[in-house]
């Protein structure tokens, strides 16, 4: 897979062990940022990357970072394209309760590249029938 690394202190994404389908992407900053409660920021990788063709790539919030500092994505997942050869940028919430500082080449969230299908959808009068039916959230937990 082919990667740009756009600035000199950029990092080339890693796997932290043998076992990880995620790549930990690292911080790209000039200077330390500083995230307060509540806070929202774009955090640079200076990274730009070439998918394989029939492939997603899924931007994920480093566990860690979610459970004992609050720190999550504004959106919760990221998507980049296989068509998309800008900046890959992870933009940070911290739902902590505590003000938290992102270093130039910290890890700050994982990668996983997978397989995605296109499909086409045909309207329909019906829809056939399940043993679910329309039972929503927490309908199959019963």
């Amino acid at each position: 897979m082919d990667i740009k690394l756009l600035y000199p202190n950029a990092q080339k994404p890693t796997y932290g062990t043998e076992g990880a389908a995620g790549m930990d992407l690292h911080a790209c900053l000039e200077a330390p940022v500083t995230l307060k409660r509540g806070e929202r920021v774009m955090i640079s990788t200076g990274l730009a990357i070439v998918l394989p063709e029939g492939t997603v790539g899924l931007i994920y919030m480093r566990s860690g970072l979610a459970t004992k500092h609050g720190l999550t994505l504004t959106g919760s997942v990221g998507v980049v394209d296989e068509d998309y050869r800008g900046e890959m940028f992870v933009p940070v919430i911290n739902h902590g309760s505590e003000d938290y500082t992102i270093s130039c080449g910290d890890r700050i969230a994982q990668l996983v590249v997978t397989p995605y299908q296109r499909v086409e959808f045909n309207v329909v009068e019906e829809l056939p029938e399940t043993g679910r039916g329309k039972g929503g959230f927490g309908s199959t937990g019963r």
